[in-house]
């Protein structure tokens, strides 16, 4: 499949800055819904870069900078816990997304933007792509800026709480997280309206 194809039917259109959305970290119990807007340039050659659930952490990791290096533009938006709690996770992968949108359009005239999946009311027009961060190039960079940002603050948070894991589960519910919690305890960052810890909060 080719993963210039929608970007390049905008390129045929004069289109020239065109900008990939993609979030991560909906599902997990702790810590921020994180976003990114990349904007490649027509020349960008990345080879294997694909949905970066589909990538191995040490792909990632190496192609995470060379993409920061040769975009032409990136935004990052994160909504935190208690935002997620008073307004819902899709509510806040929305403003998320509208957040890395605004942070590109401060450096480029965005023209158009390719998003995974989630429909946004915007000022520019925009496609929403079903699976689109493996059909999309710049969706595809921007699934791997969001998916690194985020583990690199869960790398952070292990090394100050090495007892519940955060390196190897990334704040997702796995096995070994949830007896963590149920072990040590909730501490800040959970997101209060997950099930997991609502049930610990409605024991305590």
């Amino acid at each position: 499949m080719d993963l210039w194809q929608y970007e390049k039917e905008l390129y045929q259109q004069g289109i020239t800055y065109i900008g990939g959305v993609d979030e991560v970290g909906r599902g997990p119990l702790i810590g921020p819904v994180v976003t990114a807007c990349v904007v490649l340039p027509k020349d960008f050659v990345l080879e294997g870069l694909t949905d970066s659930k589909k990538l191995t952490e040490r792909k990632r990791e190496k192609f995470y900078p060379y993409i920061l290096e040769h975009a032409i533009a990136y935004g990052i938006g994160m909504v935190q816990p208690e935002e997620i709690d008073r307004i819902n996770i899709y509510e806040a992968t929305k403003v998320a997304m509208k957040m890395a949108i605004e942070e590109v359009q401060k450096q480029i005239p965005l023209e158009h933007v390719l998003i995974d999946a989630m429909p946004l009311e915007l000022d520019i027009p925009s496609t929403s792509i079903i699976k689109g961060d493996a059909k999309s190039i710049s969706i595809a960079a921007a699934s791997v800026v969001a998916k690194v940002t985020r583990d690199h603050m869960m790398i952070e948070l292990d090394k100050k709480y090495p007892e519940y894991g955060y390196k190897e589960h990334k704040g997702y519910p796995t096995k070994k997280h949830l007896e963590a919690i149920q072990k040590y305890g909730l501490i800040d960052g959970y997101r209060k309206s997950y099930g997991p810890v609502k049930e610990l909060l409605e024991k305590e």
